[in-house]
């Protein structure tokens, strides 16, 4: 056994981020959804994602980079178009009213969208389209970040790892399948955390400086983040740039602040979200096309859908506890009051 790690029971853990985030600045009612959402990331398994970045976000909440206790406004442009103005605070409490919106809007006229401006990060994106899924929707979620990536056959970063996600509903509020991948061959977050452990990474991740793979992840830092498939990659993170820069008028990669320093200028960046109701599309063919598909897939050994991985997760971790470096653990207990 491992004596740097401790295992939290999900309510520990959930009162664990709860606690830090309030503790740091954030608002009762700010901090409910975004903990919800990184307690979610951490059982599904996306090590990296959710108590890893918490200690950022608090850190972020002591320095001013983002404002804990923002009020977000939603504005309606139409009766299925809605944008929503984050006051430079934490993206989940701007999504989560927007939401509140979008999700009737769908229902009712079949499809909306939801922009996202002066934004932050939005974590696992998935978790948010998941959300929609749960609702009863086909969801679409797009959100950009820091640049990371630069175009094929070129040196200098101009977008970020740009994740996309898509969700599919099942039945009685369950999530059929969900996508949630990001522009590059593998996250940031990863080639980050290689370069703190000092360990070196696989060929294909990242490039140096000078556009050639690298095995260092220093190098690939100071580089660029290899995207998925060449230009499909780089051409999925400029679709996703558009969403979210221009449509969610928010700020393009390379005019964003750092994720990561404790600089108090706001990040700035934007999300963007379609909602479609299958019920009003495809009343009486959704559901059989849906199960027939994913039974297309699921009935061939060794085959798998998108997040069942996650769903294992979910199982495994609720009754095994959650793992957490016991540096970690204390750093965020540190933020709690």
């Amino acid at each position: 056994m491992n004596e740097n790690i401790i295992r939290l029971k999900p309510k520990s853990a959930y009162d664990l981020i709860f606690g830090a985030l309030t503790g740091a600045g954030t608002s009762h009612a700010n901090a409910r959804y975004f903990a919800d959402a990184i307690l979610d990331t951490e059982l599904s398994g996306l090590e990296g994602h959710g108590f890893y970045w918490l200690q950022y976000y608090c850190a972020h909440l002591q320095c001013g980079k983002v404002n804990g206790k923002a009020k977000p406004v939603v504005k309606r442009l139409s009766p299925v178009s809605f944008m929503v103005d984050a006051k430079q605070g934490f993206a989940h409490p701007a999504i989560e009213k927007g939401f509140a919106k979008l999700i009737p809007a769908a229902k009712k006229y079949g499809i909306a969208g939801l922009g996202i401006s002066k934004s932050y990060n939005a974590a696992t994106l998935g978790f948010h389209t998941g959300t929609l899924a749960k609702a009863g929707l086909v969801a679409f979620g797009f959100t950009n970040a820091m640049p990371a990536m630069a175009p094929v056959g070129g040196r200098k970063k101009v977008i970020g790892t740009n994740p996309l996600s898509f969700a599919v509903p099942g039945r009685n509020g369950k999530i059929a399948f969900l996508i949630d991948q990001s522009s590059s061959a593998v996250t940031w977050t990863a080639v980050k955390r290689a370069s703190e452990a000092n360990t070196s990474i696989p060929l294909g991740w990242a490039l140096d400086v000078d556009g050639k793979p690298t095995t260092d992840p220093h190098k690939g830092l100071e580089g660029s983040m290899a995207p998925a498939g060449g230009t499909r990659g780089f051409g999925q993170g400029l679709i996703v740039e558009v969403m979210c820069a221009a449509l969610a008028e928010s700020f393009r990669g390379l005019e964003m602040n750092s994720f990561t320093d404790n600089k108090g200028r706001s990040i700035g960046c934007g999300q963007f979200f379609i909602a479609i109701s299958p019920k009003l599309f495809a009343p009486g063919n959704f559901d059989r096309q849906v199960k027939a598909l994913t039974k297309s897939i699921t009935s061939q050994q060794g085959a798998r859908m998108p997040n069942a991985r996650r769903i294992e997760n979910q199982k495994r971790l609720k009754r095994d506890g959650l793992p957490i470096d016991t540096a970690l653990y204390e750093k965020l207990k540190s933020f709690c009051k």
